[in-house]
């Protein structure tokens, strides 16, 4: 532990690598629900308090009681880590948190009616004093012994133990999966495999390069054409059809009409009639059953957009394996 220098709340938090792996030493792992939200990270110091999202964007505006939960800590200098969230029936919601993200008038944030959670699982600074090089339990524990943790925030508990029958029971409860942490290892800015998701179900954040036109009774548009980043080509992965109300999509028509080009952004021939193309701009959160040998999404649906994560950042999740 050494004394904090430059920005305390900037750079890219640390991110978890999708993981098929299984088993894990008995007690070399951290085990916690993995949220399906917006990451965050919290800052308080002679600045006040605030919000940022993962690629440094100010939340404040959205979400302003959480900021406001963060001014009322009796510690006074702290970066914390962690994911805003939208409940339904217990279960974090991010097609209700949607109704939140991207909202700064003070009007509006009271009118959308949805409430959110901060959970918060890490800690960075903490009086002045950088913690990232201590290990992740140790980190843990500070965090718990620094904050007050009231509605609307929250502690992130974990588990000493996980695996296939921890992350089975997860998925029988409705979660997204797990992430399975090291126990001893530092906070480093980017991926790292010291993180790991464990998830039920497939999905990721996709790149929207283009949309269908509607047909039949649908209004807006059809489908979104979707790919992801591979080096300097953005690979097609795929036409989603589902998962919209017909708010969305009025909505996203509106944002992909202002964004329109002459000709696709993807690599790949694109088989598609009535195809209007967009800059590849906007990151949709995307949940399907699994990729299909030529590259494709089966059966994919829409979760909803993502404004906390660059376009050129979103590159095709593979699970990596192994055992202990």
């Amino acid at each position: 532990m050494h004394p904090a220098s430059g920005p305390p709340d900037a750079g890219t938090p640390m991110l978890a690598v999708l993981s098929s792996r299984r088993t894990f030493d008995a007690s070399g792992w951290l085990f916690e629900r993995k949220l399906d939200g917006v990451r965050a990270l919290a800052a308080r110091d002679g600045r006040g308090a605030r919000l940022s999202s993962r690629n440094g964007k100010s939340l404040n505006a959205t979400y302003p009681e959480l900021v406001e939960a963060l001014g009322a800590q009796p510690c006074q200098d702290f970066v914390a880590d962690g994911e805003i969230v939208a409940m339904h029936r217990g279960r974090t919601d991010f097609a209700l948190l949607q109704r939140r993200l991207g909202l700064t008038a003070p009007a509006d944030v009271e009118a959308s009616g949805v409430s959110v959670r901060y959970y918060l699982f890490d800690l960075l600074r903490l009086d002045g004093f950088d913690l990232t090089g201590l290990p992740q339990r140790t980190r843990k524990a500070l965090l718990r012994d620094a904050l007050e943790f009231r509605d609307p925030l929250y502690f992130t508990p974990h588990r000493n133990h996980g695996g296939q029958d921890e992350l089975d029971t997860a998925c029988t409860h409705g979660w997204e999966g797990l992430i399975a942490k090291r126990a001893d290892a530092a906070y480093v800015r980017g991926r790292s495999d010291a993180w790991l998701k464990l998830k039920c179900d497939s999905g990721q954040e996709l790149v929207i390069g283009g949309f269908t036109e509607p047909s039949g009774s649908r209004v807006a548009l059809g489908a979104l054409l979707v790919g992801y980043q591979q080096g300097e080509r953005l690979r097609y992965a795929g036409k989603v059809g589902t998962g919209f109300d017909t708010a969305t999509l009025g909505t996203l028509r509106r944002r992909l009409d202002r964004i329109e080009r002459e000709s696709s952004p993807f690599d790949d021939e694109v088989r598609e009639k009535a195809v209007h193309w967009v800059r590849p701009e906007l990151v949709a959160q995307i949940g399907f059953t699994e990729w299909t040998r030529a590259g494709r999404l089966r059966h994919p649906r829409f979760l909803g957009l993502r404004d906390d994560k660059r376009a050129a950042d979103v590159v095709r999740e593979t699970s990596s394996g192994g055992s202990s």
